[in-house]
């Protein structure tokens, strides 16, 4: 059990590092205006979802304690990201303040995940 649970736990962080890598990216666009979200965003947000949650039922089944308060939080973060990224996956242009929202929300997800 312990070797699929650090095996999703690897495609979990390979998710996350999609999503945060594709708004790196795109700084300079960003402050050009002419941020979008790309389709490697899109997919790390999905994969960090499906991943998660596959985490906590491993981790559950595994017996080991699970922080309840923690992955809500994570959770609702990861699905205002997945929301934003989802609805503006075909714009040729995203508002600053809202790629940039994709962003911070990425960076307090991981800081939720590491320091929480």
């Amino acid at each position: 059990m312990e070797v699929l649970i650090d095996v999703v736990l690897g495609l979990h962080i390979i998710g996350i590092a999609a999503l945060l890598g594709g708004f790196l990216s795109q700084m300079k666009a960003l402050r050009a205006g002419e941020a979008r979200v790309s389709p490697g965003m899109l997919h790390g947000a999905w994969t960090m979802l499906v991943t998660g949650l596959a985490l906590v039922g491993l981790n559950q089944a595994d017996d080991q304690e699970v922080n309840n308060v923690k992955i809500a939080v994570k959770l609702t973060v990861l699905l205002a990201i997945l929301a934003v990224t989802y609805v503006n996956r075909d714009e040729e242009r995203v508002a600053a303040p809202l790629f940039g929202a994709i962003g911070g929300l990425t960076i307090v997800n991981i800081f939720i995940a590491t320091v929480w």
